[in-house]
Parts: structure tokens; sequence; C-alpha cells
């Protein structure tokens, strides 16, 4: 919407995404899909390479007078089977635990991380401060299991479904954040395969997105795609 926007006024304008299905369906002026998980539009970090090859492929595509432009870069490193979603095999161990209890178990590493960088986190799109996240497992809970449930500190301006991605995007954050503080030698693939495959959030949060797609309604039905990745 923001590039057609931009379009118009006679700025041209290019952009990387990871779904493409969505840049097929939205057709913006021009766009490059990279084989990249989520968090990683340039590519793995500490590859100065490949990132600046990523930038390059994007800015050629400037070079089109008009779109829709969609083009693929092609990165061969990228392992076969890069986990882009939550297909990890998930341990009998995860099974067992309870969402809740386990991010407080982490909350520790995370409060050690954001005083080690300055107090710079991913965290915060939902409004609600971390400390609080006991409460936002509790009514995610509820909410896969049909309940007729409402975040008391949901702001007003943001539509349920809305919020519920939000909470999601502010778990996972949490998660990672913890676990580089937990775990400092762990690369994105180790940590993303630890979130989906051996921890009891990710259960709950694949729980919460057949919940979501099973829904009639549009606006909870446009949520999903995307949480379990």
């Amino acid at each position: 919407m923001l590039a057609r926007c931009f379009e118009g006024a006679g700025i041209s304008t290019t952009g990387v995404v990871f779904v493409k299905e969505h840049a097929e369906r939205t057709k913006p002026p021009r766009m490059l899909w990279v084989p990249y998980a989520f968090g990683n539009a340039l590519g793995r970090a500490g590859d100065p390479l490949i990132q600046h090859q990523v930038m390059k492929a994007a800015f050629d595509l400037l070079d089109a007078e008009k779109g829709p432009v969609l083009e693929e870069f092609e990165d061969d490193t990228v392992p076969a089977d890069l986990l882009q979603a939550s297909g990890a095999e998930r341990s009998d161990a995860a099974k067992g635990l309870n969402p809740a209890d386990e991010l407080t178990a982490l909350r520790p590493y995370y409060e050690r991380w954001i005083e080690k960088n300055g107090g710079r986190t991913a965290v915060g799109v939902s409004g609600v401060p971390q400390r609080r996240f006991r409460g936002v497992v509790r009514f995610l809970e509820g909410y896969t299991a049909g309940e007729d449930t409402d975040y008391d500190g949901r702001p007003g301006d943001v539509g349920l479904p809305q919020f519920i991605r939000y909470c999601v995007d502010d778990l996972k954050a949490f998660y990672y954040e913890a676990r580089m503080e937990q775990r400092p030698g762990a690369d994105d693939r180790e940590i993303h395969e630890w979130y989906w495959g051996e921890t009891a959030m990710s259960g709950l949060i694949v729980r919460l997105t057949e919940t979501m797609n099973q829904s009639e309604d549009p606006a909870v039905k446009a949520i999903p795609y995307g949480l379990s990745r």
C-alpha cells in the first residue's frame, strides 16, 4: 500500500518479501522474494557478501520502468531443510511443560539480555509490559480453548485479532532474546529450532493458529498466516 502511494507521487520503490504468495496477491510495484527465515531479510547474520548481493538484487529491480515485478533471489547455500515454520518435530518433554511457567523461568535471561544491550529489545508491539506476559498467556489459552475472552489491557484502537498477532510477536521476541542470552553461541537456526521444537509456548501458538484458521470471521482468518513461522 505504501509502495503504491510513493509510486503515485513519482518515487520508485523496491522491497524484499518472505512470503511469495503475499506479493502475488497484493502485487506491489517491485519486490524480491528471498528464501530465508522470517527476520533474516538479507540472509544470515554475519554474512556481508550475501547481504550485499540481496541489496543489489533488490535495487536492480528499480531498472524496471513499471510493475508489478516479482523476482526470486537464489542462494545455493540455504539448506534444503531450512525451517521456515513450525514444522519442527516437537520433543516429548515440551509437550508436558506449562507455557506460563516456562516464560517465568526464561525471564531472568531476557532481563539480563536487555541490561546488556542498553534496553534495546524487539518486545513491545503489543503494549503489554513483559512482566504481565503470564496474563497474556492465560488470555491466549482461553481464546484457543474457545472461550469468549479478551485481554483487559488491549488498546482500544486495536482489534482483538490484530492484538493477538501483536502478543504472539512479543512472546516470540521475548523467547528468542532470552535464548540468545542463555545460549550465546547458538546461531539463528538453532534458536529457531529450539523455539518450535522444544518449548511449550510454541505448542500454544500452533494450537492458536489452528483455532484462528477455523474461524469464519474474515478479520480473524486474516491473522494466523505467519503466526507459526
